[in-house]
C-alpha cells in the first residue's frame, strides 16, 4: 500500500513514529508530510523518519488558520497527484480529510480531543473511520469507533518503551525527588481564545514545589528570565524517561499528563475544559487530578500537588496503579496497524 501520514504537532510524531516504521518494515510505502511549527521536523529527524515539509504554521488567528488550511491542503494535493496514495492516516487533520475526499481514498484517524471543533467537522464529513478512546465525551456518529487505548500508548506501551535510568545521572538526580512543570503556548486550534496560568500562579507553584526537591520546567514558549534556571536541558527524545522517574508532573498539557499517567507518575492537569480521558485517569486510576484555570482552582491544584509531594511512597504507589491501567488498555500502535491492514 501507498500510505500518507501527516505530522502537525510533536505529539503526533511521538504517536505515530513506531507505526510508520512498522508499516515500512512490512513492505508498505509511507510518505510523511509535516507542518514544522513546533520543531516537528527535528523530532522526526531524531526518529530517523523521512518527511516533506508542507508548511511552517497552521496559523495564530482564525483568518490565518483558514488561509493556511487551504494553502497546505493544496500543497498536499499536488504532492499526492504523483504519489497516488491508497490511504491517508493520522490524527484529525482537515488537510488530510479534504485530500482523502479529493482522491477518493479512505482516511483513518485516531482522535482524543473533543473540542477540536474545526478538525472534527472536516473529519466527520470526509474520514472513513474515526477511532477515539473509550472515554471520549462526544458521539461523532456512525464513523466513530471507540477503542480501549490512549494515544500515549502508541509509544509508551511497554512493547515500545523501556525507561532508561541513565537520564537521571545526566541531571545529577540519583535518589532525588523532583517535579516537572509543563507550560503550553495556547495556540492550538482547540485553545483559541484561552490562556493558561498567570505569571504569579506559575511563580507560586515553583516556590511551593521547590520545598520538596528539584523543579524542572518544559515550556512551548520562551521562559521569563526569572524561570530560566529551571529550564529542562535534555534532548526532547529523553523527556519520557525523565517523566517515568519524576515524583510529580504539574502543568497545562493533557498529553503530558496522560504520558505521566501511563508511565505510573501522578500528575496535576490544569485546563479550561478538560478531556474525557483525563477524567477517566482521575476517576478510574487516580493518576491524574483535573483542575480548572480560575484562581481558586489553581490554588487548590497547588495545594493538591503539595499534598501528593508530602507522600513519601507516591512514586511506588504510581507504579502499582500503572499495572492496573496497562492491564485494561491495549497497545495503540498494534491496534492501529491491524486496522490499516484490515481496511
Amino acid at each position: 500500500m501507498k500510505i500518507v501520514v501527516s505530522i502537525e504537532h510533536p505529539a503526533w510524531a511521538h504517536q505515530f513514529h513506531f507505526l510508520i516504521k512498522q508499516l515500512i518494515e512490512s513492505g508498505h510505502l509511507v510518505k510523511v508530510f509535516t507542518v514544522n511549527k513546533d520543531h516537528d521536523a527535528e523530532l522526526l529527524d531524531t526518529f530517523n523518519i523521512n518527511y516533506e515539509i508542507v508548511g511552517k504554521s497552521t496559523g495564530k488567528n482564525i483568518i490565518e488558520k483558514i488561509y493556511l488550511l487551504f494553502i497546505i491542503s493544496f500543497r498536499i494535493f499536488i504532492k499526492c497527484i504523483k504519489y497516488k496514495p491508497d490511504i491517508f492516516i493520522g490524527r484529525a487533520s482537515p488537510m488530510m480529510a479534504i485530500n482523502s475526499f479529493l482522491f477518493g481514498k479512505p482516511h483513518i484517524i485516531f482522535e482524543d480531543t473533543e473540542h477540536s471543533y474545526i478538525s472534527l467537522f472536516f473529519c466527520k464529513l470526509f474520514s472513513r473511520k474515526i477511532f477515539t478512546n473509550s472515554s471520549f465525551r462526544k458521539n461523532l456518529g456512525r464513523k466513530q469507533i471507540r477503542c480501549n487505548t490512549y494515544k500515549e500508548l502508541f509509544y509508551l506501551h511497554p512493547n515500545w518503551f523501556t525507561p532508561d535510568i541513565n537520564v537521571l545521572t545526566s541531571l545529577g538526580l540519583q535518589n532525588q525527588k523532583f517535579t516537572i512543570i509543563r507550560f503550553v503556548a495556547w495556540q492550538a486550534d482547540h485553545d483559541y481564545g484561552h490562556k493558561g496560568l498567570t505569571y504569579e500562579m506559575k511563580k507560586q507553584a515553583i516556590k511551593t514545589f521547590e520545598k520538596y526537591g528539584k523543579v524542572f520546567i518544559t515550556s512551548e514558549l520562551e521562559l521569563p528570565e526569572e524561570f530560566q534556571k529551571y529550564k529542562l536541558q535534555i534532548p526532547k527524545e529523553k523527556i519520557h524517561h525523565l517523566l517515568y522517574y519524576a515524583t510529580l508532573l504539574y502543568g497545562e498539557s493533557s498529553t503530558m499528563a496522560t504520558e505521566a499517567a501511563v508511565l505510573g507518575t501522578h500528575s496535576i492537569f490544569c485546563d479550561f475544559i478538560g478531556r474525557g480521558y483525563t477524567d477517566e485517569l482521575e476517576n478510574k486510576y487516580n493518576l491524574v487530578y483535573n483542575f480548572s484555570l480560575d484562581n481558586k482552582s489553581i490554588i487548590r491544584s497547588i495545594e493538591k500537588a503539595e499534598k501528593l509531594l508530602k507522600n513519601h511512597t507516591l512514586w511506588e504507589e504510581g507504579k502499582q496503579k500503572q499495572l492496573k491501567l496497562l492491564g485494561d488498555k491495549c497497545d495503540g500502535t498494534d491496534f492501529m496497524f491491524q486496522q490499516i491492514l484490515n481496511n
